[in-house]
């Protein structure tokens, strides 16, 4: 096997090679630098807005000197503008007995650390229900409604009950209710 004869151009490194190999370098970083990422993989990878925290709004519920119990709440993006709301599950807050409930969409505040505003109400407690079996999922609420047949019925005791889901649809929240027990 013959050797490369000593002495050869292509065969030697010089100062001069590797002083061009670190200009070209150099310039090659500076210009993926200056082009870098664009904005939008600067915003893609920004965390995603929090659900409002329904223990900062204000609901249109008078409770008095009680104060209000958040009893349920879940959240999810209701209306497609890509930030979640919050739906809440809120009474008075009693040491006895069970206080009517009332069931609000929030939505974020437009100020920054502002309170979340009530951007509408499924259950208005002056129908006088409770709300059990509460969840958000997908888009969809879903709750159990307990009721009163009458005004004699003790408040402890409900006698009605129905299975219900709202959905958003239009820009407003429809109500489906599942058939009552025993009614087909």
């Amino acid at each position: 096997m013959q050797q490369p004869p000593a002495g050869l151009p292509h065969t030697r490194t010089r100062s001069v090679h590797w002083l061009v190999t670190a200009v070209t370098l150099a310039a090659v970083l500076a210009g993926a630098a200056l082009v870098g990422p664009g904005d939008d993989t600067a915003t893609a990878s920004a965390p995603p807005a929090a659900a409002p925290d329904p223990h900062t709004a204000r609901y249109p519920l008078n409770c008095g000197r009680a104060g209000l119990d958040v009893v349920g709440q879940g959240g999810a993006g209701l209306d497609g503008d890509g930030r979640p709301e919050t739906v809440a599950v809120v009474r008075c807050a009693s040491g006895g007995g069970t206080p009517p409930s009332g069931v609000y969409v929030l939505e974020p505040s437009a100020e920054p650390g502002g309170v979340p505003r009530v951007a509408a109400t499924l259950v208005d407690p002056a129908q006088k229900m409770s709300v059990t079996g509460f969840s958000v999922r997908g888009g969809v609420i879903s709750a159990t409604l307990l009721g009163y047949s009458a005004p004699s019925v003790p408040r402890c005791c409900p006698d009605l009950r129905r299975s219900v889901q709202w959905r958003r649809q239009g820009g407003k929240f429809t109500l489906t209710a599942a058939p009552v027990a025993g009614s087909v």
